[in-house]
Order: C-alpha cells, then sequence, then structure tokens
C-alpha cells in the first residue's frame, strides 16, 4: 500500500492539501493520483522507471508525484525555472515528462493496480541544490523517506507537522521532504509555489500552520515586514544556511518558535536539529542518524536516511561542510572545504565571517570569499549588502570585524551593495559567482 492510499484509508476526509484556490481531502488526492497513475501507465510507464515532474508547486505536482509512487515510478522533481539546456541535462534519463496536469478519468478503469515496492526501492530522485559544483542525482529510498519522517516528528513533535506551511521549491529536498512527510503521517500541508511575504503573513493570520519551513533571509523578510507568529504555530525550521545571532534573537524576542537544521538532500534534508526554542546550533543529530567529525573537520553522516549510493567505501556520507560538535553532541556548522580560504597560511572558514560582518547593525547579509594574492597566497574579501542610505564605510565594517575576529580573518577588502546576494532557490549562497 503506497503512503497515500494508507493516509486515505485512515484519514480519508482530513484536508491533505490547501493549495492556490483548491483543497483536497485524503481521499480526493488519492482518487486522483490513482486516475493519473492510469495516464502515466498508458504512457508506458512501469515500475522503476523515471518521470521527471516538471510543474510548479501546487496539488497539480502532489497528484503527479503521488501518481508515479502508485506505478512503482521513480518520481524526479524538475525546478521550471530551469533554462532549456539545464532541464535537458536533468530529464535525460526520464521515460516520460510531465510539464502539464495529468488528469485521469477516475478510479478503476486502466488504472494500473498499487506496483509492489520495496523499502529498498527508489521512491524519488532529487537533484543536488548545486550551490558548489552542478546539480547530481540522488535516490532516495522508500526506507529512507520513512526514517526521515519518524525521525523529524520525534525531535519537533506531532503537533508541530499537523498543518505545514510550505513555500519552499518543492523541486529541492527542503520543500519536497514536507510532501512526503505530511503523507506518511496522514497530515495537512498548505503549499504555495513560491515564497511571498503577504501570502505567508495572510496564512499565519488565520491560525491554522502549526509548522513553517524557512530559509534565513526568508525569516528575515518576515520580520522586517513585521510578521509574527499566531498562538498554534509550534515550530519554525529553519535551514540551508547560517542562523545569525542577530537574528535569532530578533525572532525569539517576538514570540517565533525557531529550531535551526541542517540537512542534505543525501539525506533527505533534515540532519541535526535543534530543540525548538534552542537554536544556537544546529542542534544534535536526529534518532537513527549518527553524525561524526573527521580529523579534518568533515562532517560525515551515516544512518537509515542516507540514500545508499551516496556512502563511501566506509560507510558515511562524506558531506564536504566543515564542523564541531560541543559535549552535548550538538553540532554547529563552519563552512565548506572548498570554501576555506588559505591565508598566510592560515585557514579562515566564510561563514564565520559571514557572521560577524552580520552582527553590524547596518548590514543585512555578507558574503566572503578568497581572491588569490601573491603575498598571502589568498587575501579575505567580502561583498556586503547593506541598508540604503545608512552611510556605514568599508573601513567601519573592518573595524567591527577586527573586534570579533583574529586579524589573520579580518576582511582586506569589502565591497558595499544594496543588491541582494545571489542564492538558489532553496536559500544558499551561491558564492562561485561572487568575487
Amino acid at each position: 500500500m503506497t503512503w497515500l492510499a494508507a493516509a486515505a484509508d485512515r484519514a480519508g476526509d482530513r484536508p491533505a492539501l490547501h493549495g492556490p484556490g483548491e483543497t483536497l481531502t485524503y481521499t480526493e488526492l488519492d482518487t486522483r493520483a490513482h486516475a493519473a497513475a492510469g495516464v502515466l501507465a498508458a504512457r508506458g510507464v512501469g515500475p522503476g522507471d523515471r518521470v521527471a515532474l516538471a510543474l510548479e508547486g501546487g496539488t497539480d505536482f502532489a497528484v503527479a508525484l503521488h501518481a508515479c509512487l502508485q506505478a512503482g515510478a521513480v518520481a524526479m522533481p524538475i525546478d521550471v525555472r530551469l533554462g532549456e539546456g539545464e532541464r535537458e541535462l536533468q530529464t535525460r534519463t526520464a521515460a516520460t515528462i510531465v510539464d502539464r496536469p495529468v488528469n485521469g478519468t477516475g478510479p478503476g478503469g486502466d488504472s494500473p493496480p498499487p506496483a509492489e515496492r520495496q523499502p529498498e526501492d527508489i521512491a524519488i530522485l532529487v537533484h543536488s541544490s548545486g550551490s558548489t559544483a552542478r546539480p547530481h542525482a540522488v535516490e532516495l529510498t522508500y526506507a529512507n523517506w520513512e526514517a526521515s519522517a519518524r525521525a523529524s516528528a520525534q525531535r519537533l513533535g506531532e503537533e508541530a507537522g499537523r498543518v505545514w506551511l510550505c513555500a519552499l521549491p518543492v523541486s529541492h529536498v527542503g520543500g519536497l521532504s514536507i510532501l512526503v512527510r505530511a503523507s506518511i503521517a496522514a497530515a495537512t500541508v498548505v503549499l504555495h509555489p513560491r515564497f511571498d511575504v503577504d501570502v505567508i503573513a495572510d496564512e499565519l493570520a488565520r491560525d491554522r500552520i502549526t509548522g513553517i519551513s524557512l530559509v534565513p533571509t526568508m525569516l528575515a523578510r518576515l520580520l522586517d515586514a513585521g510578521v509574527r507568529p499566531r498562538s498554534k504555530l509550534r515550530c519554525a525550521l529553519v535551514g540551508g544556511g547560517p542562523l545569525a545571532a542577530d537574528l535569532t534573537e530578533r525572532a525569539i524576542g517576538v514570540g517565533w518558535p525557531l529550531a535551526h537544521t541542517y540537512g542534505l538532500t543525501e539525506a533527505c534534508s533534515q540532519v541535526t536539529t535543534s530543540q525548538i526554542g534552542a537554536p544556537g546550533t544546529t542542534g544534535p543529530p536526529l534518532p537513527g542518524t549518527r553524525v561524526r567529525i573527521a580529523t579534518d573537520d568533515e562532517i560525515l553522516v551515516a544512518g537509515p536516511t542516507v540514500a545508499p549510493a551516496c556512502l563511501a567505501p566506509d560507510g558515511w556520507l562524506h558531506t564536504g561542510d566543515l564542523g564541531r560538535l560541543d559535549a552535548d553532541d550538538r553540532l554547529t556548522v563552519t563552512g565548506r572545504a572548498a570554501d576555506t580560504i588559505v591565508t598566510g597560511g592560515e585557514n579562515v572558514a566564510p561563514v564565520e565571517v559571514e557572521a560577524a560582518l552580520e552582527t553590524h547593525p547596518d548590514v543585512v547579509e555578507a558574503a566572503v570569499y578568497g581572491r588569490v594574492d601573491r603575498e598571502w597566497g589568498e587575501e579575505v574579501c567580502a561583498l556586503v549588502v547593506v541598508t540604503a542610505g545608512s552611510g556605514v564605510t568599508a573601513e567601519q565594517l573592518r573595524e567591527h570585524c577586527a573586534g570579533a575576529l583574529a586579524p589573520f580573518k579580518v576582511p582586506k577588502t569589502i565591497r558595499l551593495t544594496t543588491d541582494p546576494l545571489p542564492r538558489t532557490p532553496s536559500g544558499k549562497l551561491l558564492r562561485a559567482r561572487i568575487g
């Protein structure tokens, strides 16, 4: 039985999705997915075939996703904003491309019976966000997703997940995991294809949302707009990048129930997650997940949520991220190995310098990078987004950093701008585009 069919059996009248202009109960979603599976079968799609889903986040995407699982096919979400060449690269192994709503004639008819799938079979193929390199395909199994859903519910509490607001791209694991977790738990998703401050404010004002997923930039924009949480909100899960201390303080100060998370596509999103209301670190590993720090500070991950094909011969996922664990096994991410700046023989983690810059009241966000230098090997540089009209200077920001950082970490060059930094749709900084 599929996750959706099981949810419909036990909670058929419960809303599964509130999408733009449409609400579907679990029975309605299951009926439409069953019919859509018949459409895929008519196209020749069978168990194990890859189906590219080039649809915006909404009820049509959810129907197509569950139709793939009903047919035993591998769902492969595609970002609809990709250029033609990028899209062709990601869809070249697909048996078919779904780029419009899949409408069947209803249950019965030509719809195939649910395909028998095993826990180790691949359910969904997700492309990584590609913040440091070309996106690569990650094959996540049914067992991976189920382990992730159970562990997330244990850490955040089932109450938080009852009605979850998703405005993250469903082509990336952060948004997609919300839909999958909800179908496993028979919970409700309020689904919007893109982030809009006014839309999110209206949804929160209705006081039905118990959980919401955000990246730090989204949280900052909501705070700047004066958006406040309502009484039913149990968790605001923030991931996709560092959560600055001043942003944390602002949010907690007005009642946002923050939990900070570190996650990866290769692990169905969450790897570590802080307790709600204690986001000083990204928290300890989720139940069942193991994290250790290698001798070169690389974060290694293992456990039932990790895609089997992503494990190295030593049995660990080598993340390429750098971090440290405290005495309570809570993780702090300090950067990426590939981003490390070596200046005068000293290693500098850009995220540490960015965090120092972002404590200045006139700084909106910052990006730190290395530039080749004859004397130092690399020099530390920064592109800093400042508040329009603030009048802050580069030298003032250097002095601000000098009060918090070792001298070799203080940027030698600081460029100021009021334009936002380039980021992936999931909020990760595109450091390679800066410099």
